[in-house]
């Protein structure tokens, strides 16, 4: 091995600890218990690591070590160069809530500035295929909760459907709120939701991974980092799921770390209710229908709740205005229609929208589609 080259740094160490197969932190205190610290696994020979943990597994192999090695120094580089925070599991900012998970992640990734011990932290999730009812319980509860709880920070996926909508509400509403995302920093997933994104690191939130840039996508990231979004909050709240799928696994996450799971009804027979309803049905989530209920279930006090000043007049720029004359002229209208008739391109027009709907002059439906608010 050459781990003691000085082109190593301490991050590059821990990005490559972090970044080995297997790796969280239940992991990675017990093998510091025997090697001691991260330069010292990269510097032994494959023969004394193996002898000392008695281990068997590939990532005590030289060339798999040196080349986890190689890959950290272009992570740190990426790092460096775009401001992105590489918080280790034994640094003081390392989130407390997270930490206390096993699985949890030996290294995240971060962008933005929200504060992670916020006093009340919830994630938000539930179907890809978001209905308006669900879309308006995450905006009604958000807001609530919004004007009774200053510290409140909202979690979820930036996915399609009520993780979007979480997100879009947070923003709305002034909360702070955290997208963690199953792959590195270096791309959005969606790429519909890269504005979302960029405003919500912009606006007081937070893009939170633990994948590096050089990582593969797999189809397991997408319900490996539900672990987090369950981890990082005081309780989870599942708007809509089918009988299966990611949200229940993250409520069923949510269980296993002794957070609260709550859940909203839905019509007997609504395909995306199925799930929420029978999580309330076997005692597994309890039943909420708005934020007296989620605070009264978690015995948060906060500022009663007053009705909020709508501003029914806001500001808008030309572009705006001209979006917001073809939305009220059609009635409803999808991205596509939208952007023929405003000669405009998809790009321009998602932050536009954006921004529109965090001045709730509009409101997104489920499948790209638009309406006035």
């Amino acid at each position: 091995m050459t781990g003691n080259d000085a082109t190593y740094t301490p991050l590059t160490y821990r990005i490559a600890f972090a970044s080995l197969q297997g790796m969280g932190v239940d992991l990675a205190r017990k093998l510091m218990d025997v090697v001691g610290d991260e330069q010292r696994f990269f510097t032994m020979s494959e023969k004394e690591l193996r002898a000392l943990t008695r281990g068997r597994s590939k990532i005590y192999s030289d060339k798999y070590r040196q080349e986890r090695l190689q890959r950290a120094v272009k992570e740190e580089a990426f790092v460096r160069e775009h401001g992105i925070a590489a918080t280790y599991f034994t640094d003081e900012n390392y989130p407390h809530r997270l930490v206390e998970a096993a699985d949890a992640p030996a290294m995240i990734y971060t962008l933005g500035k929200c504060d992670l011990e916020s006093a009340h932290v919830i994630s938000v999730v539930g179907t890809r295929h978001a209905t308006q009812y669900g879309i308006r319980f995450c905006e009604t509860l958000i807001g609530e909760l919004a004007q009774r709880l200053p510290d409140l920070a909202v979690v979820s996926g930036l996915a399609y459907g009520i993780d979007i909508a979480a997100h879009r509400a947070a923003l709305k509403h002034g909360v702070a709120t955290v997208a963690v995302l199953p792959r590195g920093l270096n791309h959005i997933y969606p790429a519909m939701h890269r504005n979302d994104a960029i405003a919500i690191a912009k606006h007081g939130g937070m893009l939170l991974t633990d994948y590096t840039t050089q990582d593969e996508v797999q189809k397991s990231n997408f319900l490996a980092r539900n672990r987090i979004v369950a981890a990082l909050s005081d309780c989870t709240v599942i708007v809509e799921s089918a009988g299966s799928g990611g949200a229940l696994v993250t409520a069923s996450l949510a269980m296993s770390y002794n957070r609260d799971v709550m859940a909203v009804p839905g019509r007997c027979g609504d395909e995306f209710s199925a799930g929420c309803n029978k999580l309330i049905a076997t005692n597994k989530a309890a039943l909420i229908t708005g934020a007296d209920d989620l605070m009264a279930a978690m015995r948060w006090e906060g500022a009663r709740l007053v009705p909020q000043q709508l501003d029914l007049f806001p500001e808008l720029t030309k572009e705006e205005q001209a979006v917001v004359d073809v939305i009220r002229d059609r009635g409803e209208i999808h991205l596509n229609a939208l952007a023929d008739a405003l000669h405009a391109p998809v790009y321009k027009l998602m932050s536009i929208l954006v921004e529109l709907d965090c001045k709730n002059v509009i409101a997104t439906l489920p499948g790209c589609r638009y309406v006035i608010a």
